[in-house]
């Protein structure tokens, strides 16, 4: 038996944990799992029925989840706190894995196709990666009034381990941040 799609097109705001570093204690998403987080993204993308998708582009979910959104056609937006090429440094190339080609190739389709948005940088780094979550649910809503006459639902994907880390933990944020602005929630494990 397959699973009835549903009737209105969704479009999914998604942030999440990054690749962990090499020594990571405890482990949040290992390297080995990223096969694993991304059949778990693409069943959400059917199981919703996505017709778009909104993230940033860090190593992690957002590579992976757009990677996934591209084999199925879905439209995507990036959005990036600041430049690409600092973005880059800060959060693609510094953790294991070959993450650089995958976010070039993602950052230029979405450029030449209109769909990336940087912001500018505003000194703090941590408000820098708040105020680009708060993008990424405006910038759903946005794709989501192009559908128009159709009203696309609301999605909120957080990837992640689904235990608040020390300090800052952007990911729960995000999806504090998505609930309170009354977006379907779906939890992606990455262990």
């Amino acid at each position: 038996m397959s699973a009835m799609l549903p009737a209105t097109p969704a479009v999914v705001a998604l942030a999440g944990r990054r690749i962990d570093a090499a020594d990571a204690q405890p482990a949040r998403f290992p390297l080995v799992n990223t096969d694993r987080v991304a059949a778990r993204i693409a069943a959400g993308f059917r199981l919703v029925g996505a017709a778009a998708l909104v993230c940033s582009a860090a190593c992690g979910a957002d590579l992976i989840a757009l990677d996934v959104a591209a084999k199925q056609r879905l439209r995507r937006r990036i959005v990036l706190p600041f430049e690409p090429s600092r973005f880059v440094e800060t959060s693609v190339q510094d953790r294991p894995g070959d993450w650089t080609e995958a976010f070039w190739k993602q950052v230029g389709a979405a450029e030449l196709e209109g769909n990336l948005v940087v912001l500018q940088p505003s000194g703090n780094s941590i408000e820098d990666y708040r105020r680009a979550n708060t993008r990424i649910l405006e910038e759903a809503r946005a794709v989501a009034r192009a559908f128009a006459p159709a009203t696309p639902s609301l999605h909120a994907f957080t990837v992640w381990d689904e235990a608040l880390r020390p300090g800052v933990d952007a990911t729960a944020e995000f999806r504090e941040l998505a609930t309170m602005s009354h977006f379907h929630i779906v939890t992606i494990p990455t262990l």
